[in-house]
């Protein structure tokens, strides 16, 4: 089945896979600012409207984000993203290494709340790599019986 198309312009393209219910972008250039946001935000409303869980992030034409997109996304989208139900996010590598560590920062940032991320140098194998992993179930924590 062929993804839906969300948003599709010079910056950026976000699909929908709705058969893997994956959220894919693939930015065409340096994206930053208002696009970078816009592009995301709207990534995370099709997250919630189709109860997606994974992402896959096509970033070998982007660079470094500036420094408040970057805390932007790590304390304002991240924390609404993952509520959402972000479990997996295949990332595909930008050529350069300032790239590469900016988003090494946001690897660092996410895993520990047990977000599973893997990076690729192309997008097939990071598709294939989404698509084979299942889904954890969310556990409800144990309240006391009083």
């Amino acid at each position: 089945m062929s993804p839906l198309t969300i948003i599709e312009n010079d910056h950026v393209t976000l699909m929908y896979h709705t058969d893997t219910k994956i959220v894919h972008h693939i930015f065409h250039q340096t994206v930053q600012g208002e696009v970078f946001r816009h592009a995301l935000e709207t990534g995370l409303e099709v997250f919630k409207k189709y109860e997606a869980h994974k992402w896959l992030s096509d970033d070998r034409k982007n660079s470094a984000l500036p420094e408040d997109d970057t805390e932007w996304a790590k304390t304002n989208w991240f924390p609404r993203v993952l509520q959402a139900g972000w479990q997996y996010w295949a990332l595909v590598w930008p050529p350069s290494t300032v790239a590469k560590l900016n988003l090494k920062e946001f690897i660092d940032t996410y895993q520990p709340f047990g977000l599973r991320v893997m990076v690729f140098n192309d997008d097939k194998p990071a598709m294939k790599w989404l698509e084979h992993n299942k889904l954890t179930p969310k556990i409800k924590p144990i309240t006391p019986q009083g």
